[in-house]
């Protein structure tokens, strides 16, 4: 075997996935993961710091990205309008990089308490970064927290179900059907709550 395998790092991916898949996450070791893979441990830390890692490995350019992307959305566009559009672009990115593995590591995350809070954790910061960029933008403190807050909402809804079938719908119009279903929520709350003419 080489000293150097270009698709190691793709071979431990899928080793763990599919082990993952078949004992639960927490009763996986880095161990055996290695020895599905053919590799050895070291060269398992050479590309993640830990078996968790190999879910969220890469996840940390998702927030700059996004935050990236609404900066840089036409600036005639009203605040959520652009926390759409950068969602858009970035789902796009996002959908041809992990579209072989999203429906796997999404059932994988749910199973497990521990995935499941650090994906909440990774969104928080997403979130926090995506305030910032509106805030740059020339929105409020507190409406860009709460765009943020909504933004990654509609994302993670439109990500989960385009998850479940990659190939029907893309991920960029799911985020908009996603959008538009909580637009119509809220029209519908509005009118529910409003008094009308007196």
């Amino acid at each position: 075997m080489p000293r150097w395998d270009p698709l190691a790092e793709e071979r431990l991916r899928a080793a763990a996935l599919e082990l993952y898949a078949e004992h639960g996450y927490e009763n996986v070791t880095v161990a055996q993961i290695t020895e599905r893979a053919g590799l050895t441990r070291r060269t398992f830390f050479r590309y993640f710091a830990d078996k968790r890692d190999v879910l969220f490995a890469g996840s940390d350019r998702l927030a700059p990205a996004l935050a990236e992307a609404v900066q840089g959305a036409d600036a005639a566009l009203a605040p959520f309008d652009a926390v759409l559009a950068g969602l858009v672009t970035v789902g796009d990115l996002l959908a041809e990089r992990v579209s072989s593995t999203a429906a796997q590591r999404r059932a994988i995350v749910k199973n497990s308490p521990e995935l499941r809070e650090r994906e909440r954790t990774k969104f928080a910061a997403v979130a926090d970064l995506l305030a910032d960029a509106l805030e740059r933008r020339g929105a409020s403190s507190s409406e860009a927290s709460l765009l943020a807050q909504v933004g990654i909402a509609i994302f993670v809804e439109a990500f989960a179900r385009w998850a479940d079938d990659t190939q029907s719908t893309g991920l960029a119009e799911l985020v908009r059907e996603v959008s538009a279903e909580l637009a119509a929520h809220l029209g519908a709350a509005a009118r529910a709550t409003d008094p009308g003419p007196r």
